[in-house]
């Protein structure tokens, strides 16, 4: 009888307000080779990074095969333009660098999309005037496209987005 291959992958993402001035963002991914959780802290109104931690267990009992500094080089850092970069040049040496630096711009997008909330409120009822809605904020500021489920490149909220979409942010180079 064949082997067949199972494998299965959770991840959550969730954004706390923490005071009038710090905002923390974690992130949880389970899967059949990694329990990890990336958290950072970020000091409003500048976005500033003032906290990161990263834990993970391999199925190896591998604890964090994170070196702690390599993460604490992202502390001072603004969520915003170019972060991508910035988490990528603090892991790219880690055995995970790949999951970590996924996690970690995952919380970052968190942050970002926690202050869209208030607008996201105002969107239209209406499938249509739903879509047109979503789409005007992507063209808008395009660093949102693909930035989450609903904001993905097959999404059918993002049917009418009529731009290029290969000169919208996404991968680890943005």
């Amino acid at each position: 009888m064949p082997e067949i291959l199972s494998f299965s992958r959770n991840r959550c993402t969730s954004i706390e307000q923490v005071d009038d001035r710090t905002l923390r963002s974690t992130c949880r991914t389970r899967d059949n080779l990694m329990d990890a959780g990336v958290e950072i802290t970020v000091k409003l109104p500048d976005l500033e990074l003032t906290r990161v931690k990263c834990t993970m267990t391999t199925p190896h009992q591998e604890e964090n095969p994170i070196p702690r500094d390599d993460l604490q080089k992202l502390i001072g850092s603004r969520v915003g333009p170019g972060i991508k970069k910035i988490i990528w040049s603090a892991v790219e040496r880690s055995p995970y660098a790949e999951q970590i630096a996924a996690m970690l711009d995952e919380c970052c997008n968190g942050i970002i999309l926690s202050f869209t909330r208030d607008v996201l409120i105002q969107a239209p009822k209406d499938q249509t005037g739903e879509k047109e809605f979503f789409a005007g904020m992507v063209r808008a500021n395009p660093r949102l496209y693909n930035s989450c489920a609903a904001l993905a490149p097959d999404s059918p909220l993002m049917e009418f987005l009529e731009l290029d979409k290969s000169s919208f942010c996404g991968g680890k180079d943005a």
